[in-house]
């Protein structure tokens, strides 16, 4: 599963080549961020599911803050958190809105809206017309944000553990399989 997985994430190289990220090559080069076993990988798929929902540009800066933390696969976590994007995000926060109505028990209290149309907007436009928009949903849509991504990050990190395990155990069967017609020909 592992070689399966390195073939699309990028290589550590790639960040020490960078003239960008060349100053933070100390901290964005430690081996363990760059490490795929299970434990890493789950970690990444949690934290790039958590920090998807961050609103904003921020979700590769708040993954990878928090993979330096938390010593997780940096790339797989910054492909992780491209599930949200501009076609998936609309979805998630109505569904992040739901679950913060129902959680405050104010069902039907505040409305929602739909988002700003964002054509042709520059980039502070944008943020701003996005931050209005988000304020005006208020607590259900922040409390919903907190509990759908905290929730998406859990069920990721324990089905990643869970895949990798299953992979694991029919690999060593597999393995066991292949030994036993050689061990009987030899015995």
């Amino acid at each position: 599963m592992r070689k399966s997985l390195k073939r699309f994430l990028p290589k550590h190289e790639a960040v020490r080549e960078n003239r960008w990220l060349r100053p933070f090559s100390g901290t964005l080069l430690h081996p363990r961020l760059w490490y795929l076993n299970r434990h890493s990988a789950a970690g990444a798929v949690a934290v790039g599911l958590f920090c998807g929902l961050i609103p904003g540009p921020l979700q590769m800066l708040g993954a990878a803050i928090c993979c330096v933390v938390l010593r997780v696969n940096l790339p797989l976590a910054l492909i992780i958190t491209l599930y949200s994007n501009p076609l998936t995000i609309v979805p998630l926060y109505v569904a992040a809105f739901a679950i913060g109505d129902v959680a405050l028990g104010s069902t039907g209290s505040v409305a929602f809206s739909a988002p700003p149309e964002l054509v042709g907007m520059d980039i502070t436009g944008w943020i701003g017309a996005m931050i209005q928009w988000m304020a005006g949903l208020g607590k259900p849509l922040a409390l919903g944000l907190a509990l759908l991504a905290a929730s998406l990050s859990c069920a990721g990190y324990f089905i990643v553990r869970g895949t990798w395990r299953i992979w694991l155990i029919r690999q060593w069967r597999a393995r066991q399989l292949n030994r036993a017609p050689r061990q009987r020909d030899t015995g």
